[in-house]
């Protein structure tokens, strides 16, 4: 199946090594990106036909009470 557009939206342990990672594909002509997420699923990406990479600041989290 080719010409499929899709938003994926992946959460990974380190996302600025993602960043690099496709960086050395697109320089080195690498066809696919293997990205595994935090979840351990293996996802290949056809680097020629990704149009951007959007990636967020790390989101903290806050369990219990907070005292102000």
């Amino acid at each position: 199946m080719t010409m499929t557009p899709r938003e994926l939206d992946l959460e990974v342990a380190d996302a600025e090594e993602l960043v690099r990672s496709f960086q050395r594909a697109m320089e080195a002509g690498e066809r696919v990106l293997w990205v595994t997420d935090e979840e351990g699923h293996r996802h290949g990406l056809v680097v020629d036909k990704i149009a951007y990479l959007d990636v967020e600041a790390e989101r903290s989290t806050m369990v219990g009470f907070r005292r102000e």
